[in-house]
């Protein structure tokens, strides 16, 4: 698993993709070929996921936001700035108890709009 995946969506959707293949291809259902499907594009996505890691240049105990290129006539990209991390596993369970509480509001939020909108 690439380092600090979790901070890079464009990581998050690749290891998405490759986990539902996944769940695709192993299915009881399935042709029994399945699966030497899943590793040919496997292949593939371990290729992109380097090309990610290389783009957001996160490494073991270190991470950044993932490179943008300016196009000609747009402004400067922001300069990147690396955060350094002493504890990897600390750092992702904060991450996903943030995420999960961030999602729970937006749920909570959501609901009590339907609430106000029978209210009136």
């Amino acid at each position: 698993m690439p380092p600090f995946w979790h901070h890079h969506p464009e990581m998050v959707w690749e290891l998405s993709a490759l986990h539902l293949h996944w769940l695709g291809a192993y299915d009881p259902e399935q042709n029994a070929s399945a699966p030497l499907g899943w590793h040919r594009d496997f292949a593939d996505a371990r290729e992109r996921l380097r090309y990610w890691v290389t783009a957001c240049g996160t490494r073991g105990d270190r991470d950044r936001p993932t490179r943008q290129a300016s196009w000609p006539g747009e402004d400067p990209a922001p300069a990147i700035q690396d955060f350094t991390f002493t504890d990897r596993d600390t750092e992702f369970a904060e991450f996903v108890i943030a995420q999960v509480r961030k999602r729970q509001e937006a749920e909570d939020e959501f609901y009590a709009s339907l609430a106000d909108d029978e209210a009136q």
